[in-house]
């Protein structure tokens, strides 16, 4: 968490990726806080990328939640957030393609965080990779649980 007074009526969610090889083993992990409270979650694909990873973080985080809320969700994927804040929107009055008329890669993964991120109201934030902060530490932990659990059996 960061020092910063966190909000009593919003949900933060730190969100991280990993993968072992690009593409190869990847694995996705969520730290989900509510007041005092926190559940993490964490998972992995057999073969997938990094930014595929990076994306099911923030789409299991949203859809962990059972109504809609106000999220303060942090990845440190500019993937991810700028994808969300930035692109979307003319990927989709391009009818899913970029500036350069060639297909979006992860389409199906960037209609899913669509479709969670509307049931809510939900603020990005950019926070920089294994800068210390300790949710984002956590995230990551639990993304590389996530691969080492498909690797290891």
């Amino acid at each position: 968490m960061t020092d910063k007074a966190v909000n009593t009526d919003e949900v933060v969610i730190y969100t991280d990726g990993a993968c072992k090889g690009n593409p190869g083993a990847g694995g996705w992990g969520v730290v989900l806080r509510f007041g005092t409270a926190m559940k993490t979650l964490h998972g992995g694909e057999r073969n997938t990328t990094n930014n595929r990873m990076e994306l099911m973080a923030a789409i299991k985080g949203l859809n962990a939640l059972t109504r809609s809320c106000r999220v303060a969700l942090y990845t440190d994927s500019q993937y991810v957030r700028k994808g969300i804040t930035e692109w979307m929107s003319g990927w989709k009055k391009n009818g899913w393609k970029t500036a350069a008329k060639k297909p979006v890669k992860n389409e199906d993964l960037w209609k899913q965080l669509d479709a969670a991120v509307h049931r809510h109201q939900v603020n990005w934030h950019w926070v920089k990779g294994h800068s210390g902060v300790p949710d984002n530490e956590l995230a990551d932990e639990l993304a590389n649980r996530g691969v080492e659990e498909l690797v290891n059996g």
